[in-house]
């Protein structure tokens, strides 16, 4: 978890959304900032759980067994089945496909988030992100690598974003701001919809 949820805040709770990592927690509460939305005036919190195999203990603090409030998840397709067994460990669904995941709250990044940003914005406009971060030299050495040479740009862009530590937790917020409103994600659309409508 990125840090611990004060008292005060697990007693406000209304809803709780999982994610994988620090950065998918930043690119939700970047959405919710351009929609206008007071996540915290709303009891939603968006919890990152450090690594898709802790999902079914937090899904055991946070659901009908433990704090019992409203979930929603956002995970990558590789850790997909991890987020689906936790569910059904909790006694959420059984034999859960992805669209009875969806409709427990829960979404699945095709490949994973930054992919999904980096093929909604183009090339062009990912670019511009990494250059306003001062990055855009270190990106063209990065392509000049002999692995990644004749990759694609999508490709070397979505590496590039994870070969620094934190580079990652920097760029989303900055990607999603990037986007236009009718090219959000679809995953990350849906799990910030799943707790609309949850004021206090």
């Amino acid at each position: 978890m990125d840090r611990p949820l004060s008292e005060a805040t697990v007693r406000s709770m209304t809803s709780v959304v999982l994610v994988e990592g620090i950065s998918d927690q930043r690119a939700i509460e970047a959405l919710a900032e351009r929609r206008g939305r007071n996540l915290e005036a709303e009891g939603v919190s968006i919890v990152s759980i450090g690594g898709s195999k802790n999902i079914t203990r937090f899904l055991e603090t946070f659901g009908p067994r433990g704090l019992d409030v409203r979930l929603a998840g956002l995970c990558d397709a590789a850790q997909e089945a991890d987020f689906r067994d936790g569910l059904e460990r909790v006694g959420l669904g059984s034999r859960l496909t992805r669209d009875g995941m969806e409709r427990l709250g829960f979404f699945v990044c095709v490949d994973d988030l930054e992919d999904e940003l980096i093929r909604s914005l183009g090339v062009a406009a990912v670019e511009r992100v990494v250059e306003a971060q001062g990055e855009l030299g270190s990106f063209r050495t990065f392509q000049r690598q002999v692995e990644w040479r004749g990759r694609s740009a999508e490709e070397q862009l979505r590496r590039f974003f994870g070969t620094y530590r934190g580079r990652k937790i920097r760029s989303a917020p900055a990607l999603v701001e990037a986007l236009k409103p009718a090219k959000v994600p679809r995953p990350l659309e849906g799990v910030l919809a799943h707790v609309r409508g949850t004021d206090r």
